[in-house]
């Protein structure tokens, strides 16, 4: 963070921000006021908003510029994403062309009441997430089953989306081995165990509250198991995806094993491997559109970093910091904040590690405490934003806008709740 005589003035500060705040006009605010995210493409917003990254990006030629643009957009962790989106794609649309999701769905309606769907889906989610540690693999194992589900019964799919979501980040905010766990106890010296308690109390509420509402909603849907001649054993390759992440394999080895697991069973089933090869590259030019919005988002958010827009923010929020609330506040509004700016909640903890332990320090907050703020807040805002890999992925799969499940994302509101809920109970028993 650059401070002193390096401190950025607030007109260049926000100028350095400005594509961001275009991208949300153009995207959310315009689609708000229109009633519906499907008139104006994301693309086009974040395109507009990454020529404009480009334009008032200064001291380098325009050919510099966009070198800058596109070092951002191919940076090693979006292109490992990239591979992630070919693969599910190639899964997704192979299972479905064997038949294993029509056999499963059919499965899964005999096995559970349609009123159990939604808090099951929720549950399933947060149990595989905490024992993978990984939003997107369990985004991968579950989503193209539900939307699945979703269709058979001509359910709501934005919201069986957002269930499995909000599932998905329960595991990658508490898991012991998430990204975001180890990064933010490794940020503030503290030991896994006591960020897992002083997380817990503030996740397991907001799971319980989300779990109680989706008990509820589960009663209005009605399905009936569909008649299905496909076998039973065409499950196998969801079982595989689950078993082995559940291994905590890495996420491109459990896809690909799931896609030579189908191509098996298609063999034998008589699905010739052209027809296969077919069926996954269907898949993999479905995924394209997705691909696109990741690059574009990357690069631009990108340009902001380089042009100084995170320290800019970091300067701003930590200018005035008043008793331990609120500078338990300022360090979730901090990760919140670069968190929007990077899409990434593990960049997110890794950039305002140091300066939140400074500030920890200071006001007498515990490590734990700081890295579970960290860890909750980052989660709530991946969670939230459209541009995330996890929700891109998911409603790619599912072949929605990436801003139609936000009304139906319960837990991280919930989440949020609960995290200020933390944040003033503690600030005054430490008062007291």
């Amino acid at each position: 963070m650059t401070q002193g005589n390096d401190s950025i003035p607030n007109r260049r500060g926000l100028l350095a921000l400005s594509p961001a705040f275009v991208f949300l006009i153009l995207y959310v605010v315009v689609s708000l006021v229109i009633g519906d995210f499907y008139v104006m493409p994301i693309t086009v917003a974040l395109l507009a908003a990454s020529v404009w990254g480009i334009i008032i990006t200064r001291g380098l030629p325009l050919g510099g510029r966009i070198e800058a643009f596109s070092k951002a957009a191919a940076h090693s962790n979006i292109l490992y994403m990239v591979w992630i989106f070919v693969l599910a794609g190639s899964f997704a649309a192979l299972a479905k062309g064997i038949g294993a999701i029509d056999a499963t769905v059919a499965l899964t309606l005999n096995f559970f009441p349609a009123s159990f769907l939604l808090p099951a889906i929720f549950a399933a989610a947060c149990f595989i997430s905490m024992s993978i540690g990984t939003s997107v693999g369990t985004v991968v194992a579950l989503v193209p089953l539900i939307v699945e589900l979703a269709h058979t019964g001509g359910a709501n799919i934005p919201l069986y989306v957002a269930t499995a979501l909000g599932g998905a980040f329960f595991g990658d905010n508490l898991s012991f081995i998430s990204d975001t766990t180890i990064a933010a106890t490794r940020t503030q010296g503290c030991n896994m165990a006591d960020k897992f308690n002083a997380n817990f109390r503030i996740v397991l509420p907001a799971a319980l509250i989300t779990l109680a509402l989706y008990i509820m909603l589960g009663h209005e849907v009605e399905m009936t198991a569909p008649a299905s001649d496909n076998p039973w054993w065409l499950v196998i390759p969801y079982l595989v995806i689950i078993v082995v992440a559940l291994c905590g394999i890495n996420v491109t080895v459990v896809l690909l094993l799931g896609i030579v697991c189908s191509m098996l069973l298609g063999l034998f089933r008589g699905v010739g491997l052209l027809d296969q090869c077919r069926l996954m590259g269907e898949g993999i030019d479905s995924m394209g559109n997705l691909i696109i919005i990741t690059l574009l988002a990357s690069g631009m958010l990108g340009l902001i970093k380089n042009n100084g827009g995170i320290d800019y923010l970091l300067q701003r929020l930590t200018r005035n910091i008043h008793g331990s609330r609120g500078a338990q506040g300022c360090i979730a509004v901090l990760v919140g904040l670069v968190n929007l700016c990077t899409a990434n909640n593990t960049v997110a903890i890794l950039t305002v590690g140091s300066i939140s332990k400074n500030i920890s320090t200071q006001y007498g907050i515990a490590p734990r405490k700081t890295a579970s703020l960290l860890d909750t807040a980052s989660c709530i805002v991946q969670c939230l934003i459209p541009y995330g890999a996890q929700t891109l992925l998911a409603t790619g799969l599912a072949g929605i806008s990436p801003a139609s499940p936000w009304p139906y994302l319960y837990y991280p509101w919930a989440l949020t709740v609960c995290l200020i809920i933390s944040i003033i109970v503690k600030s005054r028993k430490n008062a007291a």
